[in-house]
């Protein structure tokens, strides 16, 4: 029942307080690792730890912002995995390329350690009410000890594979998200140049064959003009990134989504950059020359 856990940031966070509120049901701790202290102290029931009481657990989650971040910790001969025991698994949930996924996985199978590639879909309120998606690629014997564990946060768990298909399915799923905000951007504000309310807008766009659950989910902070984040734009530059180049490692052209990592890159100079990556209507807005909407009171 030793778990261990690395990352506590938006996602982490909500994540690893569904699992240790687990855990403590049985009297186990969360042993976590986190650069900021505070983050570890704000999730009930887990104890602060280093790489070596981690990597000494059974399963160990890792919920990382970025390849850098995930390699520099779980790489290396002083790196998690060097740590870990053999037929401990590693449940890896960050959103990365699957040329670090695929680095990790050799790492583990030389040490004898089961990855589980379990890259998370879904924002942070999804993260708060335990309603993620996970798409899982691994051993099924890795998939099989995590399930309940990863269930503690995850409404719904995908198998897909054995090595990275997780890896390229996240991308492609963020792929259409990322392009739903930069084309909401495009169309909303041309009905707004066009007059229409922008309470008419949203009303109409959710009862359309475009809505969809995250239309759906943004309507509300649409309405409300709220581009609090979510997922923020420098976020959706960094997936977009990695859909572009697993396209091009892969013989894949990708003509749409260069197009849409580059629009996230000229967002991600401005003032939006920490905001929603539905910000992107605010950039389109401003380029039409609008400001902001009449709302009723």
């Amino acid at each position: 029942m030793s778990t261990g856990w690395i990352g506590l940031g938006k996602l982490g966070a909500p994540m690893a307080r569904h699992l240790a509120r687990h855990l403590a049901t049985a009297g186990f701790p969360l042993l976590a690792l986190d650069r900021d202290p505070a983050r570890i102290a704000a999730v009930p029931g887990a104890q602060a730890a280093g790489l070596d009481r981690i990597g000494a657990c059974g399963i160990v989650i890792t919920s990382l912002p970025d390849d850098a971040a995930l390699a520099a910790v779980a790489l290396g001969p002083d790196g998690l995995i060097a740590r870990m025991a053999r037929d401990s698994v590693l449940a890896e949930t960050s959103t990365v390329s699957p040329e670090t996924s695929a680095a990790l996985r050799e790492a583990a199978e030389a040490r004898g350690v089961l990855l589980l590639a379990a890259p998370v879909s879904g924002s942070t309120a999804t993260a708060e009410a335990a309603a993620l998606t996970l798409f899982c690629s691994g051993p099924d014997a890795a998939l099989e000890r995590a399930r309940p564990l990863l269930a503690t946060f995850a409404r719904t768990i995908h198998a897909v594979g054995s090595a990275e298909e997780a890896r390229y399915l996240k991308l492609a799923i963020n792929h259409f998200v990322g392009s739903t905000a930069q084309i909401a951007a495009e169309a909303l504000t041309l009905a707004r140049k066009g007059g229409v309310a922008w309470e008419t807008i949203l009303a109409v766009l959710g009862a359309s064959v475009a809505a969809s659950p995250l239309v759906a989910y943004k309507l509300d902070p649409l309405r409300r003009r709220d581009f609090a984040p979510a997922f923020s734009v420098a976020q959706m530059l960094k997936d977009m990134s990695l859909a572009v180049a697993a396209g091009e490692a892969t013989g894949v052209a990708m003509p749409v989504a260069v197009l849409v990592r580059d629009l996230y890159a000229a967002q991600d100079r401005t003032d939006l950059r920490d905001l929603d990556f539905f910000a992107a209507i605010l950039a389109a807005e401003r380029e039409a020359g609008l400001g902001e909407p009449d709302r009723p009171e």
